[in-house]
């Protein structure tokens, strides 16, 4: 949460945000977000919250301060864009420490996104959530059939059981396990998307048989032990899996153009 005093453009993957002095900003965590100031330096206070999320109070007395209503904020109108950042660096916080990469597109190229979540005593995640990948049938329509890139608030242990894994052509093999820390993107890798992508939108049902995948989801982060990490079994180069990845996307780009610097009363 920041509280400004000059104005600033905050760009994130579900919109973009025109921030005036005296209001406020919250942006989830996990987001991916460049401030710019079209006004000169800004100065402000930035609260960052671990553990639980911002949420609206419940209603009752008032007293000396009014309460916050759902009224009171406004959401980014879905926006994104689809062009390549030649050498755009990502700072990511994790564990209490600053991390950093480079990379050739825009962060800003999400076009869908959705939240699931399962009741705790914390809303929002769970302690462990256990999932299986079985035999099934893909039949949807016009839309990407493997497992779709994203990112996670949990953290993700998958193991490969028998059979093999619909995301990952080649080096997950039965036995296997590969462990994705919340906020890491990931999906399939580049061999796959590729096959995926060259079937085109009027491929028939197709049936996933012969193979049993399972996931540990968490809203801890597993700590890798020494066992592991000194194992002659463990794949130094998993990363090159989606070297090459290119995007197909296409959209309208006139749609896009009037996807201008706005914010309304609805989430994309």
């Amino acid at each position: 949460t920041a509280f400004l005093i000059t104005g600033l453009w905050i760009t994130t993957e579900c919109g973009r945000l025109q921030v005036s002095p005296g209001e406020i900003v919250v942006l989830p965590q996990g987001f991916r977000f460049v401030v710019d100031l079209p006004d000169g330096p800004s100065r402000g206070y930035v609260a960052e919250v671990f553990g639980t999320h911002f949420q609206l109070p419940d209603l009752g007395p008032i007293g000396a301060n009014g309460l916050a209503a759902s009224r009171d904020f406004l959401a980014p109108t879905a926006w994104f864009e689809d062009c390549p950042r030649s050498g755009f660096t990502i700072i990511q916080k994790f564990g209490g420490e600053l991390f950093n990469a480079r990379q050739d597109f825009s962060p800003f190229n999400v076009v869908a996104w959705h939240v699931l979540t399962a009741p705790t005593d914390k809303p929002g995640v769970a302690l462990l959530d256990f999932v299986i990948f079985p035999p099934r049938w893909l039949v949807a329509e016009h839309t990407f059939r493997p497992p779709y890139y994203h990112r996670n608030c949990m953290s993700e242990f998958m193991g490969l059981i028998y059979g093999g894994y619909e995301a990952k052509a080649d080096g997950f093999l039965p036995g296997g396990a590969s462990l994705h820390s919340c906020m890491t993107p990931h999906g399939p890798d580049t061999k796959t998307y590729e096959a995926t992508v060259a079937r085109g939108n009027e491929a028939g049902p197709h049936k996933i048989t012969d193979t049993m995948a399972f996931m540990f989801e968490s809203c801890l982060m597993p700590r890798t032990c020494p066992w592991a990490l000194d194992s002659h079994f463990r794949d130094l180069d998993y990363y090159q899996c989606w070297i090459g990845l290119k995007s197909h996307f296409s959209h309208d780009k006139t749609d896009v153009k009037s996807n201008d610097l706005q914010n309304g009363n609805k989430s994309g």
